[in-house]
Parts: C-alpha cells; structure tokens; sequence
C-alpha cells in the first residue's frame, strides 16, 4: 500500500488516475484534493515502486510505502524540538543572552550525529549559567510555535482510544507546557537546574536522551508490543527509537535519521501520520 499526501489541497484527480493506472492500483481519497491511498490490484504483482520517480515529479508531495496490515498503531512516541514545535528550545535560551550562534552550531552538530549527543547538551546547558529563569516564559510566550499537524494528530489519536507520549532531550519547562496545550498523556525530558532566579548551567537527575527515550519505547512495548507503537523524530539522538518502533518516521530530519527511518516526511505537516494510519479527515480531530 502507499499513502500519498501534499503540502496543499492540489492533487488532480486526473493525474491521480493516471499514476493508478500506470501502477496497476486503486485509490481511496482520504482528504480531497490532498490525501489519497493507493492499493495494487494483484498484490502479488505489486508495482508501487514505480511511484517513486511519479511522484517525485509533483510539487511538495510526500509518499509513503508499508504494509496495510497493522498500520494503526495504539501509542505515538514522539521527540518534541523541531517535531512537535517548530524551535529547538536550548537555542532560543542562549538568543536571550546573545550566543544563539554558539549554542546553536553545536545543537546542529548533535542533532546530525556529529558529536555525542549528552556531552553536548552538558556543553551547552553549561553556557547557559547565569541567565535568568524569566528567559523561559519569554522563550514560552513568544517564540514557541507548533508544528503544522501536531494539534491534530495527538488528539485523532486519544479520540480513538490511543496514547501519546512526549519523549524529549530538551527540557521539562517546555516539555511540561507542550504536553498540556497539545494533550500528550505523558512528558518526559530533562531538568534545568535553577538557584535565585537564575539557571545554574547544570541538569537535574538523569539525562533523557538516545538511550532513555529507547527505554521508553521498550517500556511501552510491553504493554501493546513493539508492532503498536509509531515513534517520530528529526535528529540523531531519535534515532534508536525510531529504528525500534514498529513504524518510525523522520518528520523534516536529518539525513542520518532518515536512513534510518521506514517512512520520510519531508514537506507536509504532522497530521500526514494520520493519513499514513488510513484516518480520513471526517474521523480527526482538528487542532492548529
């Protein structure tokens, strides 16, 4: 099976059957104009791979290849800088105090898999110390945005009976308030240390990172198994999640985690997920 879905509403029904016709498949709209399925007719002569090349071809198209057997998964794992919102949070700290630039490369630098990803948030939460505890409502009330689709695919999924868990190498102070305005069931993420109304440039307990975000999932896992649950992420420290899930997604990502991932989404918004697990727009639930 593959899930087609673009940025905006401007799939043409006529070039839509004719991509059916030329890989021998039927379609099912899930979002007029935006979202579509498609189905080999002889399954036994699966000719999907031929899309690539079509698809590649139209303007900001995303397209998904899997099984249709399981495809609605029970529990969504997600990362939540750059994923579920649109910044990463360390960085618009360090622009409070004038090193975004310095803080920034080396989150790059992590997020790609180039250095270790604890030691490099030690590094930077480190820069940090002295910057004033008020720096965190200014990051929360002017610059944390979410990411198109977030809304929608968290709560289509608790609708329907399914949990959400936010899973994140930043911090609990914008981990804590995402999960309340975008309905996780659980948040977990890493504690800024702070003393007299200041960040003291050290972390509180263990780190959430690579490995405990697998042991997440692992945990997950024993209540609805691994096959259930759909993990997503952007940068190298998702990484052994979404090898480990039953259906990882790299959502706008780098390369290093797409290779890894079983489905890229790279021009469409988060509520693609949705398509992907066959949800219609008549059974979501909107969200910005």
């Amino acid at each position: 099976m593959a899930v087609l879905v673009a940025a905006e509403p401007v799939l043409d029904t006529g070039a839509i059957e004719r991509l059916a016709r030329e890989t021998d498949c039927t379609t099912r709209w899930l979002s007029p104009a935006r979202a579509l399925e498609l189905h080999p007719r002889r399954p036994g002569e699966d000719r999907l791979h031929e899309l690539e090349p079509l698809v590649r071809a139209m303007d900001r198209v995303d397209h998904f290849v899997l099984p249709l057997a399981g495809r609605r998964k029970h529990v969504l794992l997600s990362d939540m800088d750059s994923t579920i919102i649109t910044i990463e949070c360390i960085d618009e700290l360090a622009d409070m105090i004038g090193i975004k630039a310095e803080v920034a490369a080396v989150t790059e630098a992590a997020m790609a898999g180039s250095i270790d990803f604890e030691a490099a948030l030690r590094q930077r939460v480190a820069l940090l110390e002295g910057t004033p505890a008020t720096a965190i409502d200014t990051v929360l009330k002017d610059r944390l945005r979410l990411m198109p689709g977030a809304v929608r695919l968290v709560r289509t999924m608790r609708a329907h009976g399914h949990r959400s868990v936010l899973v994140s190498g930043g911090f609990t102070a914008f981990a804590d308030h995402v999960r309340e305005r975008v309905g996780f069931d659980r948040a977990h993420a890493n504690e800024l240390e702070i003393r007299d109304g200041r960040l003291t440039g050290r972390l509180l307990g263990p780190i959430v990172g690579p490995a405990a975000k697998l042991d997440h999932l692992h945990a997950l896992a024993l209540e609805v198994g691994r096959a259930a649950i759909l993990a997503v992420g952007d940068g190298a420290n998702d990484r052994p999640m979404i090898e480990a899930a039953g259906l990882g997604a790299a959502f706008r990502a780098k390369p290093v985690l797409e290779a890894a991932a079983d489905i890229v989404v790279r021009h469409t918004g988060l509520d693609s997920l949705l398509y992907v697990q066959g949800y219609a727009d008549d059974g979501m639930v909107d969200g910005s």
